[in-house]
């Protein structure tokens, strides 16, 4: 059920992708990502190709019970016929004295067909409780591995949104700085501005324009890494949406995360060998049954011949393992003590999911208060830029008050970007540690 559904994803993220090429130059909001993310990532694909093999594998283990039938052909030419010793006082000879014989032809055809059937069989038995906490532990791991996709995918997302508007604050600061730079090269045209003042400027917009290469290929990169997450042609052109903005959720409810599930299920599957070691104490018991024909034959004349004759028997076997030298109990013991290193392993993923679950809320609550008064600075900051650009113009303020004022706001706007960025990974993140679901399909 869980493999066709994400078949049927496939295959709708695949039309979607096939109507056109204008789909792939639009924005792509996070959802198309995560979408396109589960339908073609490759080792995601691994992962979820994991859960069918652990099916078959189940399969396999109940398929020990069913009835086995084989055929047997067997065809044997004596070069020289096998030796007896017969008894010379079955012809009333003396005892002890014996006369070797050759018995039988030289050429000997068997074919028969077997049908065997385990009737009681404890390893059997283990084995398909085993493959059944193998299925169990294949999903887990597979919801594991889409967890972790889906979290890259959320980060990458988020960078690339930071990343794109960090460029277009560096454009917008960029043309603020040639609009004051006309202003600047006027007044000094007419001797009211240094020339040095003038040369700020230009450096100001160098190093903008440094600034903005530099994000932009680390933006590049970002996207490459998304394309190469979501599994498609890494010369597709994509863009992100907007950033948003930040609304502080509310506490999210508590699962049990999928490590401590894994944790649990691992435990469970060491509980299970266990019990088949135990198991392997019992006897087995199974039928059995062989029909077919022996054929002896004779190629010297007079006598040339060939005759067949039937040959049949059924029998059930009963095995009692008695000693194996204390190598099965040196294997429980063994088992044991893993099982109890299991469970402190489950209690210690519990713990840690507690701290990390403390830290995240922590950390997103401290990430909204960041972009709350990152929101304030930008105001001042803006404020405070525009009466300081006024006052330059005006003759009250120097070329250095505007271009700390121009910082100043830069700042303000990197650190509210940086909060923002901040706050949606700890979201993610407390969203991750508190078992929900990180991705819903039908949203």
């Amino acid at each position: 059920m869980l493999v066709n559904t994400h078949k049927q994803a496939k295959i709708l993220i695949m039309l979607i992708a096939w109507s056109g090429q204008s789909v792939w130059s639009q924005s792509w909001s996070l959802k198309q990502c995560l979408d396109t993310a589960i339908a073609h990532n490759k080792p995601l694909e691994i992962s979820r190709n994991g859960i069918e093999i652990s099916e078959q594998k189940n399969k396999e283990a109940k398929a020990g019970f069913i009835p086995k039938i084989q055929g047997n052909a067997d065809y044997k030419y004596y070069i020289d016929l096998p030796y007896q010793l017969m008894p010379l006082s079955v012809f009333g000879g003396p005892d002890g004295q014996f006369k070797e014989v050759q018995f039988g032809v030289q050429h000997n055809l068997n074919f028969n067909g077997q049908i065997a059937m385990p009737i009681f069989n404890p390893q059997l038995i283990g084995g398909i409780e085993g493959s059944r906490v193998g299925i169990d532990l294949s999903k887990l791991q597979y919801q594991k591995s889409e967890e972790q996709l889906l979290f890259d995918m959320h980060q990458l997302y988020y960078n690339a949104q930071a990343l794109e508007y960090q460029v277009g604050y560096i454009d917008s600061s960029i043309a603020n700085m040639k609009k004051l730079l006309t202003i600047v090269s006027s007044l000094q045209a007419q001797q009211m501005a240094k020339r040095s003042d003038v040369g700020k400027i230009e450096l100001q917009i160098s190093q903008l324009n440094t600034q903005k290469e530099i994000v932009s290929n680390r933006y590049e990169q970002v996207i490459s890494a998304m394309l190469f997450t979501m599994g498609i042609e890494m010369s597709r052109e994509i863009k992100v949406e907007k950033l948003g903005s930040v609304f502080e959720s509310g506490d999210y409810s508590r699962h049990e995360t999928t490590e401590i599930q894994i944790a649990k299920i691992l435990e469970k599957r060491l509980q299970t060998e266990l019990k088949a070691l135990k198991l392997s104490y019992l006897p087995s018991l199974s039928m059995y049954a062989t029909y077919g024909a022996m054929g002896l034959g004779y190629d010297k004349a007079p006598n040339e011949f060939i005759n067949f004759y039937p040959m049949g028997f059924a029998g059930v076997q009963f095995s009692y393992p008695l000693f194996d030298g204390t190598i099965t109990l040196r294997k429980i013991k063994q088992k044991k003590t893993e099982i109890k290193n299991s469970k402190l392993q489950t209690e210690l993923s519990i713990e840690q999911n507690e701290m990390l679950t403390g830290n995240a809320i922590r950390q997103r609550k401290q990430a909204y208060q960041t972009v709350e008064n990152a929101k304030k600075q930008i105001q001042l900051a803006t404020t405070l830029y525009d009466q300081v650009l006024l006052q330059h113009r005006q003759g009250l303020a120097s070329l250095n008050d505007v271009l700390m004022s121009d910082n100043s706001l830069r700042e303000a706007e990197q650190t509210y970007v940086n909060a923002v960025i901040e706050y949606l990974k700890s979201d993610i993140e407390l969203k991750r540690l508190t078992g929900n679901k990180l991705y819903n399909q039908n949203k």
